[in-house]
């Protein structure tokens, strides 16, 4: 019953050129607003003033800021802000060579590795699609870290030279209690190229 009034008044306000200034569409829907008010029992409109507008206010308080949000890896080019947040750790690459870095809380070892030019591909970009980034994890820190979920082991199960404390680079994040931590990686991963060419990081 609502819509068919709302509807009469549409074809009365759309059919007739004589309806089309502002007080009569005023008046159509105050007369409008009656009967829809008697149809469900409630207090009708009474008034309306002429080319009124309902101001719209705002809080001069209320301020809204926004920022960029960091890509893959951008995180990890910032410097520590405390030593506090600050993580040492050590890369071994394939040929015993060793490269002590300074990490901090929350960085993630593949694209900290990326940082510093170390060897750790990382095709996928992190989405868990590849095996580039394995790497072995020192005692006692491999059981400190969280287990792998399935898609991270089959990967694994894709990487040559695994053992038992492997670990794909990018599902590693550092925290306080990984202080000491030692990464070494294996002899190749499956994604370099033959003629031993390393491809830069994406």
């Amino acid at each position: 019953m609502i819509c068919q009034i709302v509807n009469n008044y549409s074809v009365l306000l759309l059919g007739n050129k004589r309806h089309t200034q502002k007080m009569t569409i005023l008046r159509c829907i105050l007369h409008a607003s009656k009967r829809l008010s008697l149809a469900r029992n409630l207090s009708p409109i009474t008034s309306f003033k002429s080319h009124s507008v309902l101001p719209c206010h705002t809080s001069s308080k209320q301020q809204f800021t926004t920022s960029s949000p960091l890509q893959h890896g951008e995180y990890e080019w910032q410097d520590p802000k405390s030593e506090e947040e600050v993580v040492n750790i050590e890369f071994v690459d394939k040929h015993g060579t060793r490269r002590p870095v300074r990490g901090k809380v929350g960085d993630n070892i593949l694209y900290l590795a990326h940082r510093y030019a170390i060897e750790m591909e990382g095709a996928c970009e992190a989405s868990l699609a590849c095996s580039t980034c394995h790497c072995y994890v020192n005692d006692p820190y491999f059981d400190s870290l969280p287990e792998p979920d399935e898609k991270e082991e089959d990967m694994l199960d894709l990487a040559p030279f695994l053992r038992e404390n492997s670990r794909l680079g990018c599902q590693i994040v550092l925290s306080k209690e990984l202080e000491g931590l030692e990464l070494t990686q294996p002899k190749a991963t499956l994604n370099f190229y033959v003629d031993g060419h390393v491809p830069k990081p994406h």
